[in-house]
């Protein structure tokens, strides 16, 4: 083991950690935003209303997220339409390609995440709500929402870590994300074992810093029933 090849390249293995940072966070929350209505209208009792996200989430769901990085990279730049389009100076960027197709994989997964959350909501504190004269939108702002957001939040967090580990992917796009760079040095270096393995520690570091965050947002989200527990296991 040449341990000090690992330290000459940790800087180019830490900008792309970085990077990967981002492209999760970016598309996350950008894939968040899009998976609230989403999960809003596949609960819906409306047939009509739940057959289009459906049809989102089914194919985003049932393909690889490779082929959906592939697609968005080089398939949108087939069509002269695209390419002549105010939008082509975004598409034609790898890094903004990553996030698209990052944001649209994740926001399938957590519509349906948010969906199982928002129908495991009591029907009684929804009851209670409307007894108290909360209208339809308020029950959902006030009650619904919150209630499913603390239900799906364990699931979630797996969905932040499973996007973590598929961001490896964006390196198939020329970006130097951590696998990028970890690539990029063994093609210079000719040491796979020593820098794969740095750059599987930095991952195994960046996956405890969000276990640990959401950990701490739960522990938030659920202050108001700890005193309980502790009560009772007093």
């Amino acid at each position: 083991m040449r341990w000090s090849v690992i330290f000459e390249n940790l800087p180019e293995l830490l900008a792309g950690a970085w990077l990967t940072i981002e492209l999760v966070f970016v598309s996350g929350v950008l894939g968040l935003i899009i998976a609230v209505p989403m999960a809003v209208a596949r609960a819906s009792g409306n047939v009509a209303v739940r057959a289009l996200p459906w049809l989102y989430i089914y194919f985003l769901r049932g393909t690889p997220l490779l082929v959906q990085i592939f697609l968005v990279y080089y398939g949108l730049g087939q069509f002269e339409a695209i390419r002549e389009s105010f939008l082509w100076p975004v598409l034609r960027e790898a890094y903004w390609c990553a996030i698209i197709a990052f944001t649209l994989n994740t926001s399938a997964y957590t519509a349906e995440i948010l969906r199982g959350a928002i129908q495991s909501v009591p029907e009684g504190e929804v009851e209670a709500a409307r007894a108290l004269g909360m209208g339809r939108m308020a029950t959902w702002r006030r009650i619904v929402l919150p209630r499913a957001f603390r239900i799906a939040l364990p699931a979630y967090s797996n969905e932040v870590i499973l996007m973590l580990k598929g961001s490896a992917l964006a390196s198939t796009i020329t970006l130097l994300d951590l696998t990028g760079a970890a690539r990029t040095v063994i093609a210079k270096t000719y040491t796979p074992l020593e820098i794969f393995l740095a750059a599987g520690a930095l991952y195994v570091l960046i996956t405890f810093l969000i276990v640990g965050a959401f950990r701490l947002v739960e522990r938030r989200l659920n202050r108001h029933i700890r005193p309980r527990e502790e009560g009772h296991q007093g």
